[in-house]
């Protein structure tokens, strides 16, 4: 392994792929029209999710150095970038309940 970070990235990844679908259900139970925006705005982080998810996993399994480092920095700059989403998302929420 090279950075040993593949496997935090693919844990973390996962569980924060489920805060978000969670994030996706809450909305259509509560029928809030005014939403909408962060549903697909969710549903976008989620996506960049999964794909970090099957980066670290490529990362992991596979045994050639060059690779395993390429997609472990794909994973990582994804992870990094749904992070700043999740943020977002958690930040509109808020001023959505402060209204």
């Amino acid at each position: 392994m090279a950075n040993n970070t593949s496997q935090h990235i693919m844990n973390t990844s996962a569980t924060l792929l489920g805060f978000c679908l969670f994030v996706i259900t809450s909305l259509h139970i509560s029928n809030m029209i005014e939403t909408h925006l962060l549903d697909e705005f969710t549903s976008v982080i989620a996506v960049l999710l999964t794909f970090s998810c099957i980066f670290s996993f490529v990362a992991i399994r596979t045994s050639i150095k060059e690779k395993e480092n390429r997609f472990e920095t794909y994973a990582d700059y994804l992870f990094v970038i749904a992070l700043i989403g999740i943020l977002i998302i958690i930040l509109l929420i808020t001023l959505n309940f402060l209204k």
